[in-house]
């Protein structure tokens, strides 16, 4: 795989070497073919803001967002074959601020919730999503199981990052991860990777021209990536 790592915000300590090792598990547990490509980007609470406003019609920072790279599909165009090109998957954007508050409220350290934050960016790059019911099952289901295998092959490799964490809100269900969007929300925080379009709109937000906006991505002539979170 080849994974890099884009650091615009130094102002909290990130282990890129974590961040890369964790996406390029995940994605070999996905059976992503290895000459796959994928960026991170690390970026401050005012940059996620204007990219969470700009593709998915929201206001407030958020925890990760993902841009798959147009027309990719786990499913349909998984570059797995021999004879596969190089592929760029598309961007996962992270925002350590927003995370370790939410990190807290989670009751884990900040280098575990980047690591989740993570695996569910490779998730939606790979084309998955969590807007229906099943889907979110199936989504929240595959980050637990390869979360939880990522520390077992630390474990079993003597290599360490950081403590596997015990609580429960470490390797969330959607409703673990709704319940901790809504405290994030009532802290004045838009909630992030599991908040429905309905549980968004019912949040008490500022007057804005996308009050209301459904959580779907928006188009951009310039751009053919839709952002996920």
């Amino acid at each position: 795989m080849s994974i890099e790592v884009f650091n615009e915000d130094p102002s909290l300590p990130v282990n890129e070497a974590m961040l890369i090792d964790v996406a390029s598990f995940a994605l070999a547990k996905m059976d992503v073919h290895p000459a796959a490509e994928l960026a991170i980007m690390i970026v401050d609470e005012p940059t996620i803001e204007g990219m969470h406003e700009q593709w998915l019609g929201l206001p407030g920072p958020t925890d990760v967002m993902s841009f798959p790279m147009d027309g990719y599909s786990a499913v349909t165009s998984r570059p797995d074959t021999p004879d596969a090109m190089p592929m760029s998957l598309g961007d996962i954007v992270l925002c350590p601020v927003f995370a370790e508050k939410q990190a807290k409220r989670a009751g884990h350290d900040l280098a575990h919730e980047l690591a989740l934050l993570t695996v569910h960016g490779v998730l939606h790059v790979l084309g998955y999503d969590h807007v229906k019911p099943e889907e979110e099952q199936t989504m929240f289901g595959l980050q637990n199981t390869i979360l939880r295998a990522w520390y077992d092959h630390l474990a079993e490799t003597g290599e360490t990052y950081h403590p596997r964490p015990d609580n429960e809100q470490a390797f969330p269900t959607a409703a673990d991860r709704l319940d901790l969007d809504r405290q994030m929300a009532e802290d004045g925080r838009i909630p992030a990777v599991a908040l429905s379009p309905e549980d968004t709109n019912n949040q008490q937000q500022p007057a804005d021209p996308t009050e209301g906006a459904e959580d779907q991505p928006t188009t951009d002539p310039n751009n053919d990536h839709p952002g996920r979170k």
